[in-house]
């Protein structure tokens, strides 16, 4: 297999350390350099016609996009740990919980640091800074709301580590990095407290 990939963005990061987490090794990474346009070329266009990464190349040729869509893969091809859920009751909570930090925390990074960073103006054209500075508060709006879950419960789903965890803690160090979001700094202790926490695992540094 190949896992094509880029350094510092996070939809693969959410990959690799699904990957990490289920303590796969031999599937081979290959770079793809946004700044050069990479992932543009009629080559890497022929793999993912929406030129987005990341992406894994089965070893039957097949290429599988969308980030969701290959963890659930790497799930059935590598079953433990288990990260999705057991029992489809399970399975409906933890991807509740794990679509709500994608489409309200993740997707709020992302737009804020797509439209307003202007290290990113070359791959996000036009940039639209008031909607990216409004993506920014809703963000925060949503990172509220995750405090409030992390004062009740260990995990974004409940009392264990899920993917969950995986996407709320990408898009939290994506922020960290890009738009130097602390929430210990913004009074979310709990959330500050559970990011630590999984930073400290073993998959929070690939």
């Amino acid at each position: 297999m190949k896992f094509y990939t880029s350094p510092r963005t996070p939809n693969p990061r959410r990959v690799a350390m699904f990957m990490a987490e289920k303590g796969l090794s031999g599937i081979e990474q290959v770079q793809i350099d946004l700044g050069a346009g990479e992932h543009r070329s009629a080559e890497y266009l022929a793999r993912n016609p929406f030129g987005r990464i990341p992406a894994l190349e089965l070893d039957d040729g097949r290429i599988l996009c969308e980030t969701r869509a290959i963890c659930s893969w790497l799930e059935g091809y590598a079953p433990e740990p288990n990260l999705m859920g057991e029992g489809y009751d399970e399975r409906a909570f933890i991807e509740m919980a794990d679509r709500r930090v994608e489409l309200h925390l993740f997707y709020g990074i992302a737009n804020c640091i797509r439209h307003t960073h202007p290290g990113l103006a070359a791959l996000e054209q036009p940039q639209f800074p008031d909607y990216g500075a409004a993506q920014g508060e809703k963000m925060r709006e949503t990172a509220r709301w995750l405090d409030d879950v992390l004062a009740t419960q260990p995990f974004v789903a409940g009392q264990r580590f899920t993917i969950a965890d995986i996407t709320a803690f990408c898009a939290l160090e994506f922020a960290r990095g890009l738009m130097k979001f602390r929430p210990g700094q913004e009074g979310l202790a709990h959330l500050q407290a559970w990011r630590d926490r999984i930073a400290e695992r073993p998959s929070a540094s690939v």
